[in-house]
């Protein structure tokens, strides 16, 4: 049950849809610094002037009603954390530099309180608590190393799936890190992975759809989508639902396909235009699914709620963002690509608060500054930027509490394993307890 105090909830029903003025060791621990077919087509965003709104309004969520969601690998859907919150130290695992790091949306695999992750060349890496190297293995040529092979991972039980820009997807014991199988692809891939059932799913710089047997790696269908003469800037995104797999494309397109043999069921145009930059710097968020519907943004000004069975659009606002939201009960949680924190209500779309949590950047500074992920606890956001900064927002009032200095670079998302966080840099994993 979500109590909202200090507006009126019928106050909410007078808001429009558009609510604008429109291989090394963990360091030794320091105290940180805390500062059926169906198709839609969208038409051209608004410019619009991006404004606080009720930011006074206060929000609660009773927790003890409330079930922590178990099907994230299918839904993407975070929900909350369980995370105290209480952040004193900080630890390094270092490895050699990724190029390109900022455009691969790593993750990491918490595996059993061991964490697994890859360097610049390729090398898989897994290590335990106390800094103990577990495992390494690298499947790569000297001639592939060279080029830099940049990988997405996924774990379905005792196995690792890794696919990777280099056209290729193997399987690992995930204890021993043993090879398992590995197959060779016609195109690089660019997504994340999803295994559902006896099958690996994962999107290629084709916007091809395509399904691979778990215990072996054969393919069993693919799923072409238009293809696009660029490769998208943002990894692509899918979600499974009632034996349904939903995925996206670099030109904005929403696939839903059977997950048995691929077959389209819907298909929803969110993203037209003719200009050639536009098409090449969108970047659609993550999917999330919640109840049926799916829910995306991207950073053209569009934020969706979609129904998952026909592909149906339930509502549209203008946000701008690249983010994955979050859902918790009734509400939407998710930051504009400028610092602003959004909450919206996801039935209707209404959108019930937005803050600015960068009012403490200058103009100037504030125009190279972007959000790069968040996590949520039972009291806390914790947003991470493009500036190395952590931030810590109270999401019943919207406020930022702290900020903790990782660097002075790119961070990517917090993961949080066993009440402890982790960010990734480009040259290490960050460990905050």
């Amino acid at each position: 049950m979500i109590k909202i105090t200090k507006i009126i909830i019928f106050s909410l029903c007078l808001i429009s849809c558009s609510v604008y003025d429109t291989t090394g060791f963990w360091s030794k621990q320091k105290q940180i610094d805390k500062e059926n077919l169906q198709f839609k087509k969208i038409f051209d965003e608004k410019e619009f002037q991006e404004n606080e709104l009720n930011p006074s309004f206060l929000i609660n969520v009773e927790f003890e009603n409330v079930k922590k969601n178990l099907d994230i690998k299918f839904d993407n859907n975070d929900g909350y954390i369980n995370f105290n919150g209480e952040i004193n130290n900080v630890s390094k695992f270092k490895f050699s530099k990724i190029k390109n790091f900022k455009k691969i949306e790593p993750n990491l695999i918490l595996n059993n309180n061991n964490v697994i992750f890859f360097d610049d060349k390729g090398n898989l890496l897994c290590f335990d608590q106390n800094s103990n190297l577990v495992w390494k293995q690298n499947i790569y040529t000297k001639e592939e190393i060279k080029i830099g092979p940049l990988l997405s991972l996924h774990k379905k039980n005792d196995k690792l799936i890794v696919t990777d820009n280099l056209a290729r997807i193997y399987s690992l014991d995930v204890d021993t890190g043993d090879l398992i199988w590995e197959k060779r692809h016609n195109s690089p891939f660019n997504s994340e992975i999803k295994a559902y059932k006896n099958r690996i799913y994962v999107i290629d710089s084709k916007n091809t759809l395509n399904s691979f047997l778990l215990k072996d790696g054969s393919k069993v269908w693919s799923h072409i989508t238009e293809k696009s003469f660029i490769n998208s800037l943002k990894r692509l995104s899918l979600v499974i639902i009632n034996d349904k797999v939903i995925f996206n494309n670099s030109l904005g397109d929403i696939t839903a396909v059977n997950a048995k043999d691929g077959k389209l069921i819907w298909q929803t145009v969110t993203f037209n235009s003719n200009m050639f930059e536009d098409i090449m710097s969108l970047k659609t968020s993550d999917l999330v699914i919640d109840e049926n519907n799916l829910y995306f943004s991207n950073n053209k000004n569009e934020f969706y709620s979609l129904d998952s069975e026909t592909g149906l659009i339930n509502w549209k606002q203008q946000i701008s963002s690249s983010l994955k939201p979050t859902i918790i009960e009734s509400l939407i949680f998710t930051f504009s690509n400028t610092g602003y924190q959004y909450v919206i209500e996801k039935n209707s779309g209404n959108i019930i608060r937005v803050n600015d949590v960068f009012y403490q950047f200058n103009k100037k500074k504030r125009k190279k500054i972007s959000p790069t992920g968040f996590i949520m606890n039972t009291r806390e956001i914790f947003l991470s930027t493009s500036i190395g900064k952590l931030l810590i927002v109270n999401w019943s009032d919207g406020r930022v509490k702290n900020t903790i200095n990782i660097g002075k670079d790119y961070i990517s998302r917090p993961y949080v394993d066993n009440k402890i966080m982790y960010l990734i840099k480009d040259n290490s994993i960050i460990k905050l307890n």
